[in-house]
């Protein structure tokens, strides 16, 4: 019996994806899912930065596929999600649930990680090290602290799915379209943001940014638990994305100056 109910269910999913609201959604989703997973490889290109060369791209793959697996494998434990949003225990008048305690870790553990990666690209750690570098940092490391920052992202990446569309298989074909497309891409963005020393800069600052609204966020879903449901109040990250966006079109510029600067003073110089 429930064999037929789940049948039934999943050809009425597939009967949804190929009409074309249901196509729509898809393309809406994947876009979404594309712009939350920003701050996931950002994360990733710094994080894996730190391993010797050839272990760099099987890292990122691993790194990118666990956050699939992760943001699958919720989705289906989406009723089980919303309930993390309900509060665990009281402190006086505030709530804390499951969702706020997840926010609150991962946006310290993220806020420690930038701050250490920030200092060490001032000082130049890297540089002292030596080409054999980053012994301080194993393969399985780096590992771990992906899975701790896909299980961060995949929180908001999944309620933005539940949010948009309610047909599993719609949610779970736009995640992983938009992960693969991260896989195929992630190798140029890593590039690109370790060998410009200011769009890593940049890059650090956002995910310090980042950090900082999950813990925002966090302190929100706390204090809207002392609130009536209709009064509950929203972070808009959308200033962060735009903030970015706005560093990274002067860094692109000043990226365009020198390039001009360099190809003068060598024709000079002939």
């Amino acid at each position: 019996m429930h064999f037929h109910s789940y049948m039934h269910s999943f050809a009425s999913d597939l009967s949804h994806l190929f009409s074309i609201g249901g196509l729509v959604s898809l393309f809406t989703l994947t876009i979404l899912e594309i712009i939350l997973g920003i701050d996931n490889i950002i994360f990733i290109s710094i994080a894996v930065d730190k391993l010797p060369r050839e272990k760099q791209s099987k890292a990122r793959t691993i790194g990118l596929l666990l956050a699939l697996v992760v943001r699958t494998v919720l989705l289906f434990f989406v009723g089980y999600i919303a309930g993390l949003k309900e509060p665990f225990f009281y402190v006086l008048d505030y709530g804390i649930s499951g969702k706020g305690l997840i926010l609150l870790g991962g946006g310290l553990f993220l806020l420690v990680k930038t701050w250490q990666e920030i200092q060490e690209h001032i000082h130049g750690d890297d540089d002292e090290i030596g080409p054999g570098k980053k012994g301080k940092s194993t393969f399985q490391a780096i590992i771990i602290q992906i899975i701790i920052i896909d299980f961060v992202f995949s929180f908001d990446s999944i309620l933005a799915a539940v949010g948009l569309s309610g047909v599993v298989l719609i949610m779970v074909s736009a995640v992983v379209i938009s992960m693969l497309l991260m896989i195929l891409f992630s190798g140029l963005v890593a590039d690109f943001i370790n060998k410009n020393p200011g769009i890593k800069m940049i890059a650090l600052c956002f995910l310090l940014v980042i950090g900082g609204i999950l813990i925002a966020e966090a302190i929100l879903d706390i204090y809207n638990t002392s609130l009536p449901h209709e009064q509950h109040m929203e972070l808009n990250k959308n200033y962060a994305y735009i903030a970015l966006a706005f560093a990274m079109l002067i860094e692109f510029f000043n990226i365009k100056e020198r390039k001009v600067k360099r190809s003068k003073d060598f024709k000079q110089e002939d």
